[in-house]
């Protein structure tokens, strides 16, 4: 059979892997039940995070997880009903959250997005495309000093990572930012960063420049490989059938179904996601910032401010909550006192995330299939790199990174 690749999913991910196949040559569909960048990778804080390499699951998050759920300006939420679904994957979550595993953890993202924005120029610069990257400074802006030293643990791996900040108080603050409010007295600055100013026309910018370079985009539903032969000859579609001679799996959280498919039972869920457009906002940051207090990122967009950030949980069938959107607003109305905007667009999106923290990237077996998925809320940061990775596999090159973090079989 000719050689053709199958991509499930038309996210940053799939996109990224669909170019970088193209490039080496290879007839390439890229498949989704959605138009390309319409789901989790438009709605996202846009920021290309290279420092945001260290996992949630930090020594004492076991501590400080349940005062959380009860404290109304916790960003972080659970849906009671589903509670009895999530503990199987919540018990293997909380069971990283010691120094060992961190540090293991955080070796393995930083490989992943460590060079976000070298990683989007390159998959950008030849197309046409490097005017939606916008180099900048990551901002962490922090009550005081003491919620700084708080996450201490944090900022030292960032450091051993080459992720220095640079700290600055008081009326420096003020001078750099004149958006913040007075509550925000100390800031950890991040240089070579960068942004994306609208994340979903990004990546369907990247789709049109894979067309146009011969590749071809399906709209349908995936519902189930052909493995007769044992490895991969064609995907079943709600629009017939593709045949291919690998698949590429970048369909985020909804990865899991396909893999149970290969008989893999991986411990993937839903992180309910939520962001607020501020729609031609005045008063906001000029730069990409991060509220620690909030957990959440104030990204300024062609479209307004974006504020993005807060973790529920609870799946994937239930509609968004208020009380997450009304901790959003007041944070962000705290942290900008004189944010104005015109009107206001609410979203929910569904972030992949594993039990580990790592993403899945590799070939199942010797079925043909490829995982490119479980990136969590660095989806963004590190697609490209993602995309480029399972691209160079499945063309037979020489990759330069260890994946045996993200073996798509270490859960079995």
């Amino acid at each position: 059979m000719t050689r053709h690749v199958a991509v499930i999913g038309a996210g940053i991910v799939g996109v990224s892997a669909g170019i970088w196949l193209r490039r080496a040559g290879i007839d390439v569909t890229i498949i989704d039940r959605g138009l390309p960048g319409s789901g989790t990778s438009h709605g996202n804080a846009g920021v290309l995070a290279a420092c945001s390499m260290v996992p949630v699951t930090a020594p004492g998050l076991l501590a400080k997880a349940p005062g959380m759920l009860i404290n109304p300006d916790s960003p972080l939420f659970m849906r009671w009903r589903y509670l009895p679904k999530l503990l199987p994957w919540l018990g293997r979550y909380l069971a990283h959250a010691n120094d060992a595993d961190t540090r293991r953890i955080a070796l393995g993202l930083t490989s992943i997005v460590g060079d976000s924005v070298e990683q989007h120029q390159s998959l950008c610069d030849d197309l046409g495309l490097s005017s939606w990257i916008t180099q900048s400074d990551y901002c962490f802006a922090y009550k005081d000093r003491a919620a700084f030293d708080a996450e201490s643990y944090t900022w030292a791996l960032r450091r051993e990572a080459g992720f220095a900040p640079q700290l600055i108080e008081g009326q420096e603050i003020r001078d750099f930012e004149p958006a913040l409010g007075p509550d925000i007295t100390c800031m950890a600055i991040m240089k070579h960063h960068g942004f994306i100013r609208n994340p979903g026309g990004y990546v369907q910018a990247l789709a049109k420049a894979f067309t146009e370079m011969g590749g071809t985009v399906l709209q349908a539903e995936v519902m189930d490989f052909d493995l007769s032969g044992g490895t991969v000859s064609a995907v079943q579609t709600t629009h017939g059938t593709v045949a291919c001679s690998e698949v590429v799996l970048a369909t985020g959280v909804w990865s899991r179904s396909m893999m149970a498919k290969l008989g893999l039972n991986v411990p993937l869920e839903a992180e309910r996601g939520y962001h607020i457009v501020f729609e031609e906002a005045t008063g906001g940051p000029s730069r990409p910032t991060m509220i620690a207090s909030g957990k959440f990122v104030a990204t300024p967009m062609d479209q307004g401010l974006r504020c993005a950030g807060i973790v529920e949980f609870g799946g994937l069938s239930a509609g968004p909550s208020k009380a997450p959107l009304a901790l959003l607003r007041r944070q962000a109305a705290r942290a900008f006192p004189n944010l104005k905007a015109k009107s206001e667009i609410e979203w929910l999106g569904h972030r992949p995330a594993t039990s580990d923290s790592l993403p899945l990237i590799g070939q199942v077996g010797e079925t043909g299939v490829y995982t490119a998925f479980g990136h969590q809320h660095i989806g963004l940061t590190g697609g490209p790199k993602t995309g480029r990775l399972v691209a160079g596999l499945i063309n037979g090159e020489q990759v330069n990174t260890d994946l045996t973090p993200y073996h798509p079989q270490r859960f079995s």
